[in-house]
């Protein structure tokens, strides 16, 4: 596989008469849109700026016969060098944020944020508006959309904690309403990755709180990010899953892997449960690496190491 695929006009076309103002890159590189900083191109990308428009675009790859994904902000994906062969479909629906006049009985606040919002966003926006239960999102580098898929969580707090309903569109097109139970949030997994659904936004509940307190606290979970995080260099956050009565940096660290090198993909000096790219990485290079670890860990421990990291093409 070459990384580049024969161009559907035909899609294009189509494509670009129902975006009217948004246009369709071909071989697109990834590396510009993921975490690490790597991958070959997408045979299309796009960015769809309104759920119907979503629907109809949706339906155009499937008569094509191309496949698709929905991006968020790419920061927990790995596409192969040779890329992706299909349609990058980046959702950007406004308004992002809606914060809701009305309260709950127990008095909770309500706001409603779409997919492609960034979490760090949501977490602020919420904190400036005197309301808490979402400091722990603001250092998560990702969208609400992603964040919902995998029930993303930090420093004891998680999406499920908090949520209400997340509006989805399923297999058939169909827009359907989930509550928080019907979500089945579960460590980093969902009902959402299951049955192929696509978040379109997401509904929470959070209670008053005091805006310096919140702020401060943000700050201080940043800090301590900072410090125990290796932010400066591209990466995916957590590489791997926290395995059941184990932590996967540690067992890591126990295997002599930090430092370890394939290329420029490198087990974080600072956390053994950071993949970073040193710089020149490919993707192929940081997969190797996954691989090699999950092996070591496995034959010293015989624990099973599962990836965070989506993995594209490989």
């Amino acid at each position: 596989m070459n990384g580049r695929a024969r161009v559907n006009t035909e899609f294009v076309k189509k494509a670009e008469e129902i975006l009217q103002d948004e246009k369709v890159l071909i071989n697109e590189p990834m590396s510009k849109h993921t975490g690490f900083r790597t991958g070959g191109p997408a045979d299309y990308f796009l960015t769809v700026k309104k759920i119907d428009l979503l629907k109809r675009i949706i339906t155009l790859a499937f008569e094509e016969k191309i496949p698709y994904y929905i991006l968020g902000n790419g920061t927990n994906l790995l596409v192969a060098d040779s890329g992706f062969r299909g349609v990058m479909i980046r959702l950007r629906i406004a308004p992002e944020l809606v914060f809701e006049e009305d309260r709950s009985e127990d008095g909770l606040s309500y706001v409603t944020a779409t997919a492609g919002c960034s979490l760090s966003k949501l977490a602020s926006e919420c904190a400036s508006a005197g309301l808490k239960g979402l400091e722990f999102a603001a250092g998560i580098p990702g969208t609400v959309g992603g964040a919902v898929v995998m029930n993303a969580g930090a420093y004891g707090g998680e999406i499920r904690d908090c949520i209400v309903s997340a509006e989805v569109l399923d297999s058939n097109g169909d827009l359907i309403v989930l509550n928080r139970d019907e979500l089945e949030l579960g460590y980093r997994t969902s009902i959402i990755r299951k049955k192929d659904y696509i978040v379109l936004s997401a509904r929470f509940a959070l209670p008053e709180g005091n805006v310096e307190e919140s702020r401060k606290l943000i700050s201080e979970l940043a800090a301590k990010r900072r410090e125990k995080q290796p932010l400066e260099y591209p990466s995916a956050g957590s590489t791997f899953k926290r395995p059941e009565g184990y932590f996967a940096g540690k067992l890591i660290e126990d295997c002599g892997l930090k430092g370890f090198r394939i290329g420029d993909a490198q087990v974080s000096e600072k956390h053994a449960g950071f993949i970073i790219n040193l710089g020149q990485a490919s993707s192929t290079d940081i997969h190797a690496l996954i691989l090699e670890v999950k092996k070591r860990v496995l034959e010293r421990f015989g624990v099973e190491l599962e990836p965070e990291v989506i993995m594209l093409g490989f």
